[in-house]
């Protein structure tokens, strides 16, 4: 009986700081999206991987953890917390990540992403897919917040069809 009790007020407590996180961190992305910064840019074309689930909870390079269920990703040259969507070329599914790592650092790659981003994208299975990627905005997340891009299946109603 106390341990089902104890279960239960601790998945309380992860739903309550799932939710909250959520709105904050939408305050915080629309206040933060100017006009301007929401015009379509597509900034590259290239394939994408996904970071394997062994390294969940390691230091990204700006000092984060990963967290492979978060909508999150590395790329070279964008800046932390750059808002990215990322097409699957193959398919047309996108999704919006938030970059939280430099790399990927194979060449043939323009973007690794958590496994919770290739999920949405449905290249789990092949591991590697075509993607197009388009800056959408700069997001002001916190590292001490959990990301706003917890659920990719809630934010798919939010994109833009690919081109």
């Amino acid at each position: 009986m106390c341990r089902n009790k104890r279960h239960t007020s601790r998945l309380f407590f992860h739903v309550t700081i799932h939710c909250m996180s959520l709105i904050i961190s939408l305050m915080l992305l629309f206040s933060s999206v100017k006009s301007t910064e929401a015009l379509p840019s597509l900034i590259q074309k290239g394939k994408a991987s996904f970071y394997s689930k062994k390294f969940n909870g390691r230091k990204t390079y700006y000092g984060e953890r990963v967290n492979s269920e978060a909508l999150e990703g590395a790329h070279l040259h964008l800046p932390v917390n750059t808002l990215v969507e990322v097409t699957n070329l193959d398919n047309q599914r996108s999704v919006i990540v938030r970059i939280n790592d430099k790399g990927p650092h194979s060449k043939s790659r323009v973007i690794d992403l958590t496994h919770a981003a290739a999920h949405a994208l449905g290249m789990i299975s092949k591991g590697v897919a075509n993607v197009s990627l388009r800056v959408i905005g700069k997001g002001r997340l916190a590292a001490a917040i959990p990301s706003a891009f917890d659920n990719p299946i809630a934010y798919q109603s939010m994109l833009e069809p690919a081109l």
